[in-house]
């Protein structure tokens, strides 16, 4: 609420030759002169009641926020399945897909960092969050408006005059004016400075929120990509491996490895459309290569549990968000003090438009108001109640984030140890399913057994070397989910410097 200066509705129509002439006593006209030292006696008023307010904006200190603390183990509870990072060791910034050294991959991750949908509406969130924190910034600075305005009017020959003689009674006249006025609110209480350290507050919740949405995206076309499958049963029967012999037992192997391929090119096609949209492209426009999956997990450097939560997005994003509750609730304090305001305005008023820019003409005040909330119904206290319940509810949430972190940490350290070693099993179990085929084929070529144990032979092949390539992809999977467990090589210093700052070129901006 900003006060308006009078310059654009008051009436000089004493400066017409057709304007009313108001006549007074003398003892009227010397009623209103100054006394002497009158200036100086209201000069010490003001001082008076500005050390006064000072006084009490000392009480209306802000609640200085101070990180939330969370519980933070030591060490990780399962083994490290590579080392735990130094210092210097990270992932590459940005880029993290680029340890796998997978080129194809690289290819697609590009695409969908530019062109994906749900990164491109959390880049819009981001300006319209930093949009939001100017428009809260303005509030420091004051507010000029300046406009014109010309009309044509009659005054009432029986208006009010408290005695005084009017001459004429009624008149018409012309009112030309050019008003400026300017208003400002003097943020004694902090009222816009804590609204404008709320607003950085969720800008940088917004920055960091945009950064979790572009490692969620990287991570899940990561995910889908390693999950693609090989067409393995096919290329097997290509091979000659489990085709071509007139045997019925061979038939029927045969016939339950294409129903089993059938199931793979289902899982595969859902998994080239999730790649598509994540790129930005329609379905039917995307079609991924078919090749061996030759890509092993990479070493991914794993820091201690006390730096994670300064490598997690969405960690950040919860911090960032009770910073910006803390900030609120000074906002909300504030309203339980005055709101004072300097109100000043200048311009030109006549009833001629030809003497409008004239000296005589000009037209000026200036003042100060406050505004003291007495009695309403108790919405401010309500406000602050609600402000501080709203700060409980983000620290715990900040706090559940942070559980949930480690959480998944130790999930994807567990289970890439767990598939490390049963990868090197089954790796076994290919190579003896590999020597019981050959001896198999052997003693079928010598005579000495029937060709279904060549073709149970076959079948144990099969289903070794498929269960050794589903382990291997929930291995590159998994490596891919601890890295976005890790924050994906991210570090929240980014989003320190990511705030509206207030300038003296923003004073004089529309």
């Amino acid at each position: 609420m900003k006060g308006q200066g009078p310059c654009g509705t008051a009436v000089s129509a004493a400066q017409s030759s057709k304007a009313p002439q108001i006549r007074t006593r003398q003892k009227d006209r010397t009623s209103v002169e100054p006394r002497p030292n009158g200036l100086a006696g209201r000069l010490s008023h003001v001082v008076i009641a500005s050390l006064m307010l000072w006084s009490v904006a000392a009480f209306a200190a802000d609640p200085k926020y101070k990180k939330p603390d969370a519980a933070t183990p030591q060490t990780w509870q399962s083994p490290v399945p590579w080392q735990t990072a130094n210092p210097m060791d990270s992932l590459p910034k940005n880029a993290w897909w680029k340890i796998f050294g997978d080129s194809e991959l690289d290819q697609y991750e590009e695409r969908a960092m530019a062109n994906n949908q749900s990164l491109r509406a959390a880049t819009a969130r981001l300006a319209e969050a930093r949009a939001f924190a100017r428009v809260t910034s303005s509030g420091l600075f004051p507010e000029l408006d300046a406009g014109v305005s010309g009309q044509r009017q009659r005054l009432s020959g029986n208006r009010p005059t408290n005695g005084a003689t009017i001459t004429p009674a009624a008149v018409t006249q012309n009112v030309f004016s050019i008003p400026f006025t300017l208003s400002y609110e003097v943020d004694l209480f902090g009222r816009v400075r804590r609204s404008l350290d709320a607003a950085n507050a969720s800008l940088q919740a917004s920055a960091a929120d945009f950064e979790n949405v572009r490692l969620l995206v990287s991570s899940e076309l990561a995910a889908d990509y390693f999950q693609l499958g090989l067409e393995l049963v096919e290329k097997r029967h290509a091979g000659g491996a489990v085709s071509g012999l007139d045997v019925a037992q061979q038939q029927t192997v045969l016939d339950a490895a294409y129903a089993q391929l059938a199931l793979l090119q289902q899982q595969r096609a859902q998994f080239q459309h999730a790649l598509a949209a994540l790129q930005g492209l329609a379905a039917p426009e995307f079609i991924a290569p078919v090749r061996a999956l030759n890509t092993q997990p990479p070493a991914v450097p794993v820091a201690l549990p006390s730096e994670l939560l300064q490598r997690r997005p969405d960690v950040a994003t919860a911090e960032r968000q009770v910073a910006a509750a803390n900030a609120q609730i000074g906002v909300a304090k504030a309203a339980f003090y005055p709101s004072i305001f300097l109100n000043g305005g200048t311009g030109f008023q006549s009833a001629d438009i030809v003497k409008l820019l004239n000296g005589p003409s000009a037209v000026w005040s200036l003042g100060l108001s406050a505004l003291e909330p007495v009695i309403a119904g108790g919405r401010n206290r309500a406000r602050f109640e609600g402000i501080k319940a709203t700060y409980d509810e983000d620290l715990a949430n900040y706090r559940e984030t942070v559980l949930m972190a480690f959480q998944q940490v130790e999930d994807a350290i567990a289970g890439l140890n767990a598939l490390s070693v049963a990868s090197e099993s089954q790796l076994r179990a290919v190579s003896d399913a590999d020597r019981s085929l050959n001896l198999a084929n052997a003693r079928y070529t010598g005579g000495l057994v029937t060709y279904l144990d060549v073709i149970t032979a076959q079948e144990q092949v099969l289903t070794n070397e498929r269960l050794a390539t589903q382990i291997q992809g929930q291995r590159l999977v998994t490596a891919v989910l601890l890295i976005k467990a890790l924050g994906g090589g991210w570090d929240s210093s980014s989003i320190a410097a990511v705030a509206v700052k207030p300038n003296l070129k923003q004073a004089i901006q529309q």
